[in-house]
């Protein structure tokens, strides 16, 4: 078993590191695609206001920025790992504020003040 096993770890790992930059690109910039998305449906749904939006979309140009600036000098693996985590962090924002039940500082759908 382990005779099998050992082949196939090292040939996955080479040719994990021989991906170029580009395709691992990708997915960064498909995720924060998505998160634009998932912001944009929140404030057309009624889930957000203008006011998260305006922040949430504040941090994805933030998180844009430093990946500018990690990709300058290549993207390695720890900076990688840092923009998934910032990542993670904005969509779980995301997903809080969408079901926080804050629609438009106190004026639910509909209109109707909840205050």
């Amino acid at each position: 078993m382990k005779k099998i096993i050992l082949p196939i770890v090292a040939v996955s790992a080479l040719a994990a590191a021989t991906v170029p930059a580009a395709a691992m690109a990708q997915p960064i910039n498909q995720r924060q695609a998505q998160l634009e998305q998932r912001i944009d449906r929140g404030v057309r749904t009624g889930d957000l206001n203008r006011h998260e939006a305006r922040r949430l979309h504040g941090e994805l140009r933030e998180v844009s920025r430093l990946e500018y600036r990690y990709r300058a000098g290549g993207l390695n693996g720890w900076e990688r790992a840092d923009l998934d985590r910032r990542l993670d962090r904005i969509s779980a924002q995301i997903r809080y504020e969408r079901n926080d039940r804050d629609y438009g500082h106190g004026y639910g759908r509909g209109g109707q003040n909840r205050w």
